[in-house]
């Protein structure tokens, strides 16, 4: 949680965001646009990463991310401070990833895991790996 939550918005240029946007816009059909007021990354129409920066005044500066069955809780348990369990989504296995917490090599692995389990299969192998 942010210290001084006062001072934050949800700006889509905060410097968090810019962040988890270079490394969205790099993954192959990624689009962004504006939803529930915050910046949102999309493959093939689908949602695979939502900033989440102080919404609603939590104090959190995260982003929320799709994970595979019995990610999220084992997440949580092993790093509480890192990662937590969004509203909303959360029941459905996303989790949320405190961004201040995250190194831009961590976070990059977490958004394209969320990527590959929303992208379409056919679009797997243009990842390069």
């Amino acid at each position: 949680m942010v210290k001084d939550i006062a001072t934050l918005t949800s700006r889509s240029d905060h410097p968090h965001v810019e962040r988890v946007r270079r490394i969205c816009l790099s993954l192959p059909d990624t689009t962004e646009k504006l939803s529930h007021g915050e910046p949102t990354f999309f493959v093939k129409k689908k949602v695979f990463a939502m900033c989440s920066i102080n919404h609603h005044n939590d104090g959190h500066i995260a982003v929320t991310v799709p994970a595979a069955i019995g990610v999220q809780e084992a997440l949580i348990k092993k790093s509480p401070k890192k990662f937590y369990r969004p509203p909303y989504v959360g029941v459905r296995g996303w989790v949320g990833i405190e961004l201040p917490k995250v190194s831009d090599k961590e976070l990059a692995a977490h958004l394209k895991e969320a990527w590959k389990l929303i992208a379409p299969e056919t679009l797997h192998g243009a990842l390069g790996e």
